[in-house]
């Protein structure tokens, strides 16, 4: 399973001290069937845990994921700032999903090498 975000993805979790462990605790969750909020076409929505905190009062973040495949975090948000995703939101990320999922290798090397994407390792 490859894991990533993106670079605005990267700027929030930066901001908000999100740990890219975190992050890779937020994919095995979904890999072992724990999903949050499954939105279809790709889209999920997982909670991340505030430092010092638990999942409930932290940050929900936007994952375009494939079970065994790949994870793409493209959007993060505090839940004291936003409650939820609007409709048209939630329509652009299931096509942003069909976009990202059909990168090749060579694509994805691309986006990474131009930094629109970065890889987190994740181990385990």
């Amino acid at each position: 399973m490859r894991v990533f975000k993106t670079k605005a993805f990267s700027r929030f979790a930066n901001h908000d001290e999100i740990s890219d462990e975190e992050l890779c605790l937020a994919v095995l969750r979904a890999e072992t069937g724990l999903i949050d909020a499954d939105l279809g076409g790709g889209v999920i929505k997982q909670r991340l845990a505030r430092e010092g905190q638990g999942k409930s009062g932290g940050f929900r973040s936007i994952i375009l994921f494939r079970r065994g495949l790949r994870a793409f975090f493209v959007y993060g948000f505090a839940k004291n700032v936003q409650d939820n995703i609007k409709q048209d939101e939630l329509k652009a990320f299931r096509k942003l999903a069909d976009e990202m999922f059909a990168l090749d290798d060579k694509a994805l090397a691309a986006a990474m090498k131009n930094r629109t994407v970065t890889e987190i390792r994740c181990h385990g």
